[in-house]
Parts: C-alpha cells; structure tokens; sequence
C-alpha cells in the first residue's frame, strides 16, 4: 500500500550504506547506523524549504492572532460570517496556515516507510524493497558496541539470543540512546516555546507547550523501550537535525528583521533635515492680477508688440471706494455753478 513511500526511502538507505559500506565493510554496525542517520539526513534536507515556510506561516499567524481573537470575539455566534472575514485576513496578509503544516504531514508517511523497511529485515527475507537477500543478512548480522539493530529492550531471552547479544547490552547501548534523544525533544521544545508571542498566548496554546515540553519526550523514552534500536536511531538523528535547523532557520528569520528595521531606520534618516539645517519651505507664487499698492499690474505693463497699455475704465479712483459715490465733491461743482 506504501510502496510508492518504501521503495524512495529505501532506495535512499540503500545508496548511503553502499557508499559507508566501502569505508567500514558491508557487515559493520557502523555502516548500517550512519546510512539510517544520512537517510534521516537527506530527507530533512529535501524538507528544508517547506519548513522555512513553515517557521514563516507559523510567525505569521502568531502575529496576527490578536485579530483573531477580535473576530472570534465579534462573529462568535455567526460561524459563516467568522470564516468569510478569517479567510480575508489570510488573503490580505498573505498566509496561509494549512500550507504551512506540509513539512509535518510529509514527516508521517516518510515515518511509516522507515518502519516498513526496517521491519522488512527479516532472517526468512529474500528481499527487502531495494535490498538484497545479502543485505538482509548482513542488517540482521550487524551489531553495534555488541547490540543489534532489530532487538528492543523488552524483547524475550530467546530472540536476544537469535541476534547474537543479551539484555545488559542491549540496555547499555540503547537507553543512551533514549535519553539522549528525549532531551534533544525536549530542546527542540523549548526552543519553539521560547520564539511565541505572548500577545497570542491562550489556555490551548498553554496545554501544547506543556505536552511539547514534557509529555512527548516522556512518550520517546516509553517507546524505546519496546521500539528496536534501528528506530531509536531514526528518532536521535531526526531530532538532532531538527535542533540544528531551528538555530540556522531562526537565526536566518532574525536577521532578515533586523535588517528590515534597519533599512527602515536609514529611510527615516534620509528623508529627515541634517542636523543645523533649517527645513526649507516652499513660497507660494506670486498674485500679479490684484495690486493694493499702486504698483503697475499685468494689465497696466507694456504689451509685447510696444502698444500702451489698455486702461481698464472700471478701475476705482485712489482714494474713493468702489460702490460709493464721492457727495463732497459733487456738492462743491453744484455750488461753483451757482455763483
């Protein structure tokens, strides 16, 4: 049913022990840790991308959750309404918080393939996807500081006795294992937790940092005890890139800020007035149709072609005001008639 997740990661598996096999030797323990490790490795490497968008998406749906919650607040009661202005705030900004989700949902399926492919080391096997029944019985060989690859901690005396080892072994070798990847959970945890926004903090969001935090590291050192060691090799070195990859990704994201605010602060310094310049101020242009001084306007200047100047016969005489007839004056003409 998985085939088409099997055979890739398979395939993949199968490379890198070629290529450890020529340092180490077909049968080494060595060989067959690391080319699970590289396998972990190069599909993390091909989820690079979706996880930076991921770290984005996540960021950003941080960010605006306060709005969120207004709109929760505001069209609690009316769910159609609630999803229609949802879906426009995802649409304005540009987020899109189930795309976001891919490099966690690929994670699954790649999951499920690695535990087929290890299962698939069987001793009656004459095939195991893309491997060989050579290769079979070199894995089911293979032993690492004395413990196999296809034995847990809670497996019977008699199957430990099949693969070649004991229990004290085995438990010497692989509750380090356990621990060390519980803790490396537990940092990748924490890590995340540290970056939220305590403005989008909530009684949900608390209860998945207390599971994140401790319930799924608990839940790795519970289930190495009855996964064998190939698997818990698959969980130290998925968590230990993962852990790498947040400290590259995170630092990468932070700069990118810091250099944003940055750009903005010489923006700023730029279009400011430098320190003892006055700011300077545009004059407003000057009114040649009205003149209250007596000065010569546009209409009493020479004409381009020499001709004087058009007198215009409504103009007020100086000292009268428009609309007002002048009584003394008149009074003065009437009485020099009369005399």
């Amino acid at each position: 049913m998985l085939d088409f997740i099997n055979y890739p990661v398979s395939g993949i598996m199968w490379v890198w022990h070629k290529v450890f096999g020529a340092l180490f030797g077909p049968a080494s323990g060595f060989a067959w840790a690391l080319s699970i490790m590289f396998l972990v490795f190069t599909l993390r490497a091909i989820l690079f991308k979706p996880f930076v968008k991921y770290v984005r998406s996540m960021k950003q749906m941080q960010e605006f959750a306060p709005q969120m919650q207004k709109l929760r607040e505001k069209y609690g009661n009316d769910r159609q309404r609630l999803a229609a202005e949802m879906q426009k705030l995802q649409s304005e900004h540009g987020f899109n918080p189930l795309g976001g989700c891919l490099p966690m949902l690929v994670q699954i399926p790649v999951f499920f393939g690695l535990t087929n492919v290890l299962q698939g080391f069987k001793a009656d096997a004459t095939q195991n996807f893309f491997f060989g029944a050579e290769d079979v019985k070199s894995y089911l060989a293979a032993k690492l500081f004395g413990a196999n690859f296809s034995s847990s901690l809670t497996a019977t005396a008699e199957t430990l006795a099949h693969y070649g080892t004991d229990r004290n072994v085995q438990i010497i070798v692989t509750i380090p294992i356990m621990i060390v990847a519980s803790a490396l959970t537990h940092l990748t945890s924490r890590h995340s937790v540290a970056r939220q926004n305590p403005a989008a903090a909530n009684q949900q969001t608390a209860i998945m940092n207390k599971l994140a935090l401790y319930v799924f590291p608990m839940g790795v050192l519970v289930a190495g005890l009855f996964l064998p060691m190939g698997m818990l090799l698959y969980w130290l070195s998925n968590n230990l890139w993962t852990l790498m990859q947040q400290y590259v990704v995170y630092h990468r994201i932070d700069r990118e800020e810091e250099q944003k605010k940055q750009d903005a602060i010489s923006k700023r310094q730029n279009l400011a007035p430098k320190p003892g310049q006055k700011p300077t101020r545009k004059r407003p242009a000057a009114d040649t149709t009205v003149n209250t001084e007596g000065d010569a306007t546009e209409a009493d200047k020479p004409a381009a072609n020499g001709s004087a100047p058009k007198k215009d016969s409504a103009r007020p005489k100086p000292g009268t005001v428009p609309g007002i007839i002048d009584d003394r004056s008149r009074g003065k003409k009437q009485s020099r008639k009369r005399r």
